[in-house]
């Protein structure tokens, strides 16, 4: 893995060579290249960072399914975003597409979440509005930390139940059946989860950037042509001017590009 533009954070920064690293990076450089930005007196910040991946015609999916349009290094980067996360929040589509299942505890990260004051491993935070899930999978049932469920107020009382039943901490972030994404936001950091990352899928993601919630974009760059009429990485209303990123830090491997952008 080559790094192309410098990494900006001073934490990674004292991590990391000088000049240009080839070969594949430790878990450790990778987590100090993607820490979280901390507050005015060192503790962790409220932040949240989204983990995307797009081919080069800007399909965000294949098949329904990102897999195929990932890489291994891709993977290695979404396990240390999840491994540095106190929760990653995503859309009930997208748990039923990809078959999510509770984040698993990572030896090689163990010692660093416990001095982070962090659990064993993030929680889940699925955003439903009709609450139609399947409750009985270990997402819900076995997790190492209880999955949160952001619902809205008129959200089905019969799948409210269900999902505290199977052992689901439900939380009310919206009106109606509508999940609000600022008020998710703030109801994730009420409960001690700052350090938030969402893996989509567009609709959420879309639904986010519009809110004015999203602090972080880490984009890897697939190099793949797919055509079709597969979603983008965000979708829905569009905003009414288009919001300025600022590049933080861009790695490549076998012909992937890894793309850090945040907010100014």
């Amino acid at each position: 893995m080559r790094r192309l533009f410098p990494v900006t954070h001073e934490t990674a920064a004292r991590a990391l060579d000088q000049g240009e690293r080839t070969g594949e990076w430790s878990l450790a450089e990778l987590a100090a290249a993607y820490a979280y930005p901390t507050s005015g007196d060192g503790g962790p910040r409220t932040w949240l960072r989204a983990n995307m991946v797009s081919t080069l015609d800007g399909a965000a999916q294949h098949d329904g399914r990102s897999q195929p349009i990932s890489c291994a290094a891709d993977m290695r980067i979404f396990g240390t975003l999840r491994a540095l996360a106190d929760v990653v929040l995503v859309g009930a589509e997208t748990v039923r597409q990809e078959g999510y299942r509770p984040a698993r505890a990572r030896t090689e990260f163990a010692a660093a979440r416990e001095a982070a004051g962090q659990g064993p491993a993030p929680a889940i935070a699925v955003v439903s509005a009709g609450l139609d899930l399947d409750f009985s999978l270990p997402l819900y049932t076995s997790p190492l930390v209880p999955t949160v469920v952001l619902t809205g107020a008129d959200a089905p009382a019969d799948r409210v139940t269900a999902a505290e039943r199977a052992g689901a901490r439900v939380i009310v972030a919206g009106e109606g059946r509508r999940v609000d994404p600022v008020r998710a936001v703030a109801a994730l950091a009420g409960l001690g989860y700052v350090r938030q990352l969402t893996e989509g899928g567009p609709r959420l993601l879309g639904q986010l950037v519009a809110a004015g919630v999203l602090d972080e974009l880490c984009l890897t760059l697939s190099p793949m042509l797919t055509a079709g009429d597969a979603q983008r990485i965000a979708g829905g209303p569009g905003v009414s001017v288009p919001r300025r990123f600022a590049l933080a830090s861009l790695l490549e491997e076998d012909g992937f590009l890894f793309g850090r952008y945040r907010r100014p």
